[in-house]
């Protein structure tokens, strides 16, 4: 998480983007305001609009910011597929639930709303993230000896179940002590929409 340092010497749209970003990791979208960002970088609350038209601009900034950084992260732990798929994909979703415990303040700009993926930074960054996802499930479909039918789908399923696994481990619904290791229950359920994706491929008309 980023420390709250203030504005004194350096950019002032960094410290209002870390400002932003403390605000976000505490209380989520709806805490975020200008004013609160500014007073928190220690500005005067016009300060922000030298840089930001408004609160959605600020978001979307940020959105840009987090899709770029979490696509960096998962094309890494993707390597290409190596050492094969299954591996690779499993590295994917440990990557994914690492980036939103590491930066909860970005992630909650990413998905707070849709909206700040109207800009196009924002949502470019975050088309390229899903095409990561999806090249991936393409290849773990080849390996497996399936057409790639489907593969979009099976995407959106398993970032529709990591990000639910996230959400649960940032507020502290799953514990590896306590409950279960997100890591696993991720794995697992990612591991099932592959081999359902793959059947379903298989069995289908030509």
């Amino acid at each position: 998480m980023h420390n709250k340092r203030g504005y004194h010497h350096g950019s002032l749209k960094q410290a209002l983007i870390d400002a932003a970003l403390d605000i976000l990791a505490e209380g989520g979208p709806s805490a975020l305001t200008l004013t609160e960002a500014a007073r928190r970088a220690g500005v005067s609350p016009a300060a922000p609009y030298r840089h930001f038209s408004g609160r959605d601009a600020l978001m979307s900034e940020l959105a840009r910011r987090g899709f770029e950084t979490f696509g960096a992260r998962i094309e890494t732990a993707w390597d290409e597929g190596r050492p094969d798929a299954k591996s690779a994909m499993r590295a994917m979703c440990a990557a994914y639930l690492k980036f939103a415990r590491e930066e909860p303040g970005l992630y909650a700009a990413m998905f707070g709303q849709a909206t700040t993926l109207a800009d196009p930074g924002a949502g470019g960054a975050a088309d390229h993230a899903l095409e990561i996802l999806w090249r991936a499930v393409v290849a773990w479909l080849q390996q497996a000896g399936a057409p790639a039918q489907g593969a979009r789908y099976a995407a959106l399923q398993i970032w529709s179940l990591a990000h639910g696994v996230a959400m649960l481990t940032i507020s502290g619904h799953f514990d590896p002590v306590k409950s279960a290791d997100p890591a696993l229950v991720l794995e697992s359920a990612a591991q099932g929409v592959m081999e359902s994706a793959a059947a379903r491929a298989k069995a289908a008309p030509a």
